[in-house]
């Protein structure tokens, strides 16, 4: 068991005062969030307010007035203000911005894209692309503060106790804090970096793992120090990826078993942990092995989950009722999101729509204008929606604004017209993880190409360690998943002409992290994606794993 203070030392049971401070500090909201009616009423018009007043901030910015802000935000009608700005200003994606945030970033230019200078610049990459630079404006770090707030109100509303969780310790596993600081001033660095200065006290005396670990950027030593930091703590409150939190834990409890600790799961380590806060990834996969780590049991949930729907260029929306996917769109935090029709991505005037306007069993990309100077903004998430608000009349409507993550609109799987997303990837392996018991880490899925001897076909790469005969079955169960939720593929696997049964291939614990360190971008900002429409993660991967290095 942890020897930290926290857990009930007199030198810190003050600290509990700090969770019943926060309590108080966001029990209006949590109230108001709980008023479920009063959001699907209301989402609509809370949404088109929060472009108006984008549009009156931003009006006096080389953007602003290129796109004609002043005159938008006079217009007083909403559907005539939501159909005006769409006419005004183009869908885009980073690239397009790319050029106004460089002379922000390195000329410090003000009034570019965002009144005033931005400090503040998030570098993001992802596996298949370089680096972007996302700015973030005090408006967008003040927006980000609101959704932070949010996930407490959200949790008080669940009745977690927050003095009772603030007497132990938050541990987060967020990416480097470090950040590189230009001869102008210009900050540039992960998100994690740009947000922890702002955990002060009393927070930062419950916060871990502190700021000196938070700056490494090297994840292998972050995580070892992490670990035998937290071994000694009595951590009540986990935040990060689901990978990196099984990592972190399953280190702790080595260290555990170091020291003669009789330690079979975190719980032994850990006794009062009681929530886990995620997001990035869907969490289904990771779900019976975290399960078993932290209880001892697969099949035994953590007392407390919420996942969150968080990116470097805005908050998006968030976990609302316990065991339900949808998550809640975070609509009056300052950003404004619309929904363009995965079909119609690419084509010029691609139609979009607001919340209140979308449709059920459409899968939809999500576009973003932010406060902090994006302007319908290509995020590139696919999205379909649980629960649709009124429209701007008050009336309809079945709820909030409420949104499933089902893939990413470049990553996909159409070799042979299969057309697999990455919910259906995702959806299968949680399927054959349950089916066989399988405990399973990172995956990915790309397709098997047609040679002499080989049909087309689909190849999962998935860390796991099992024998063949439960490996087999996991294929089967995968197989039949996919099948079930995919006419095409059904289709195309009917008497394995079209394309052939699925080849897995099992790689050791571990593999996916050295795959992304090798192409530096490994830590808790990256993800590798669950399938793609080419070979080239499958056989890195496969590389990687083959060198054990």
């Amino acid at each position: 068991m942890s020897t930290d203070a926290s857990a009930g030392g007199p030198g810190l049971r003050w600290t509990s005062l700090v969770g019943a401070g926060l309590s108080a500090r966001v029990a209006w909201r949590s109230r108001l969030l709980a008023n479920t009616d009063s959001w699907q009423r209301h989402t609509a018009r809370l949404q088109v307010a929060q472009l108006r007043g984008l549009l009156v901030e931003a009006r006096g910015t080389e953007f602003g007035r290129a796109c004609g802000f002043a005159r938008l935000a006079a217009i007083a009608d909403d559907a005539e203000l939501l159909a005006a700005y769409r006419s005004a200003v183009p869908l885009a994606d980073w690239h397009a911005f790319a050029p106004a945030i460089e002379r922000m970033r390195l000329g410090a230019e003000p009034d570019v894209l965002w009144p005033g200078l931005v400090r503040h610049f998030a570098q993001t990459s992802g596996t298949t692309a370089g680096d972007k630079f996302i700015p973030v404006s005090d408006a967008m770090l003040r927006s980000n503060a609101r959704s932070a707030l949010d996930i407490f109100a959200y949790m008080r509303h669940r009745g977690l106790d927050l003095a009772r969780l603030a007497a132990g310790r938050f541990l987060f596993l967020g990416g480097s804090s470090a950040l590189s600081v230009s001869e102008a001033g210009i900050a540039t660095g992960d998100l994690s970096g740009i947000v922890t200065p702002m955990i002060r006290w009393p927070i930062s005396a419950i916060y871990s793992p502190g700021p000196e670990i938070a700056l490494n950027s090297h994840w292998p030593s972050k995580i070892e120090a992490m670990a035998r930091l937290a071994v000694d703590q009595d951590i009540r409150f986990i935040s990060g990826m689901p990978s990196w939190a099984l990592v972190l834990m399953g280190r702790v409890l080595e260290l555990a078993a170091e020291r003669g600790q009789r330690a079979s799961c975190i719980r032994d380590v850990w006794p009062n942990l009681s929530i886990f806060v995620h997001g990035g990834v869907n969490y289904a996969p990771f779900a019976s092995r975290i399960n078993a780590v932290v209880s001892g049991d697969a099949g035994v949930d953590l007392p407390h989950r919420l996942e969150l729907y968080p990116a470097s260029e805005g908050f998006i929306a968030m976990q609302d009722v316990a065991g339900d996917p949808g998550l809640r769109l975070q609509a009056d935090v300052g950003n404004f999101i619309e929904f363009v029709p995965l079909e119609a991505i690419d084509a010029a005037g691609a139609p979009a729509f607001a919340a209140h306007e979308v449709e059920f069993g459409q899968r939809y990309v999500v576009v973003l204008s932010t406060c902090a100077g994006l302007y319908r903004y290509i995020l590139g998430d696919v999205v379909e929606f649980d629960d649709i608000p009124a429209g701007l009349n008050g009336t309809g409507g079945t709820g909030p604004a409420r949104l499933r993550i089902v893939g990413r609109h470049r990553h996909f799987i159409n070799a042979f017209g299969e057309n697999i997303i990455v919910e259906h990837i995702e959806r299968a392996v949680a399927a054959a993880a349950e089916q066989t018991g399988l405990a399973i880490g990172e995956f990915t899925a790309g397709p098997v190409y047609p040679a002499p001897g080989r049909v087309a076909g689909l190849e999962l790469v998935l860390e796991a360690e099992a024998d063949g005969e439960v490996i087999t079955r996991f294929g089967q169960a995968f197989d039949a998943a996919l099948k079930d939720q995919n006419v095409d593929y059904t289709t195309k696997r009917t008497g394995d002409l079209g394309m052939g049964p699925p080849t897995l291939s099992v790689v050791p614990p571990g593999s996916f992290h050295r795959w992304m360190a090798s192409r530096g971008k490994l830590g808790g900002q990256h993800k590798c994606p669950r399938c793609a429409n080419h070979r080239s993660i499958i056989e890195g991967v496969l590389e990687t794993a083959s060198a054990g290095t």
